[in-house]
């Protein structure tokens, strides 16, 4: 490659040097390493299951029948459903299944997040020290997920940080999506597999309660709608809580996809709006991340105006396309992503496209609802 190409052409290969760090690192190194037992080992523990719901009737039909039959001793187990101001009788699913301890949720203070609120009685009503939350409108993948989480839990560990999925539908959308939730799969679990835990998603995650109390709750962003999850572990780890990952195939949890793009947009930006509260360390690493993505793409386009520079264009294109997705599709399979691996490269570039709009959209609007 010549020197006398245009500087913009070594910005556009030192973004891509960036995103190979990040791929090798820690991606790569995370889904090659050795995986965990697929046989849980036999050290049960006491532990409580909590689910929020909000008018989520169908779902919960679902779920408590799949968590009651987990392969699981039922008296070191408690189920625990918080009805959170439903109005579709989600609350008196409860009574049809016996072992689930209902929590009902008439009003929130003002002011407050409903979600985290709800959490918060939930929490106080447990039996038990370790915790394990997942969300109405999941499943668990097999009926060794309550095993497989709550084995996270020895040698001292508060946190423990599992993978969820949403299943294979038709359409793009799902494809995107899915994509999605394997990228920030590989960014919180590979972080944390090198010791840096900085979220987790709360529909498949635990904790201990003393991890909750030394928190103090949500009491640092009781007010902020999102971070039940993600804001929790940046609190815990803060606290001095060590975090485990836990991410075989039988730990994991599945959700079904949004339908529409209105509903996944209006997700994403009440996740995303979390990040203003991270630790600055994990915001400049995850910034760094998504800066480098964001910037060769710019680039790229910036230079296709530029014929002079097409030949190292192309090489530079070329060469990460090759890199990132090999490493993407070690990914994919490390997670059970299914996703087709010719795909990976639009993919990616449609999310980071995405993602920006999105950044944009949080800054012009910050209006936010749970549900």
């Amino acid at each position: 490659m010549s020197f006398s190409y245009s500087p913009a052409v070594w910005l556009l290969l030192a973004a891509v040097l960036v995103q190979l760090y990040f791929a090798f690192y820690y991606f790569r190194a995370f889904a090659l390493r050795r995986p965990n037992p697929e046989t849980p080992a036999p050290d049960d523990q006491p532990v409580s299951v909590i689910v929020c719901a909000h008018d989520e009737h169908p779902n919960l039909e679902r779920l408590l029948p799949l968590l009651l039959t987990q392969d699981y001793p039922a008296e070191l187990l408690e189920i625990i459903l918080i009805d959170d101001r439903s109005t579709d009788g989600s609350g008196a699913l409860a009574a049809q299944f016996p072992g689930v301890r209902l929590v009902t949720v008439r009003s929130t203070p003002a002011g407050l997040a409903p979600k985290k609120y709800a959490l918060t009685l939930g929490i106080k009503t447990a039996r038990h020290e370790r915790l394990l939350f997942t969300d109405a409108d999941c499943i668990p993948a097999t009926n060794q997920w309550i095993r497989y989480m709550q084995r996270g839990f020895a040698d001292g560990t508060g946190l423990v940080l599992g993978y969820s999925a949403y299943a294979p539908e038709p359409g793009f959308l799902n494809k995107l999506i899915r994509f999605e939730t394997l990228l920030t799969g590989a960014q919180y679990l590979s972080f944390a597999w090198r010791g840096r835990p900085y979220m987790g998603v709360g529909r498949n995650l635990g904790y201990t309660r003393s991890v909750f109390h030394s928190t103090k709750g949500f009491a640092s962003h009781i007010r902020t709608l999102s971070g039940d999850d993600d804001l929790l572990v940046q609190d815990a780890v803060a606290a001095g809580a060590r975090a485990a990952v836990v991410d075989q195939p039988g730990a994991h949890t599945l959700s079904e996809a949004a339908a529409t793009w209105g509903t996944w947009w209006r997700q994403k930006r009440r996740h995303l709006s979390a990040g203003k509260q991270y630790r600055l360390a994990d915001s400049v690493r995850l910034g760094t991340f998504i800066g480098a993505n964001l910037l060769y793409y710019f680039l790229a386009v910036g230079l296709l105006f530029s014929p002079a520079n097409w030949v190292p264009l192309a090489t530079v294109c070329l060469l990460r396309t090759v890199l990132l997705g090999a490493v993407y599709q070690q990914l994919n399979r490390r997670l059970e992503g299914q996703l087709p691996a010719a795909a990976l490269p639009l993919l990616d570039a449609i999310y980071f496209v995405t993602y920006l709009a999105l950044g944009i959209s949080l800054f012009l609007n910050r209006s936010l609802r749970w549900k």
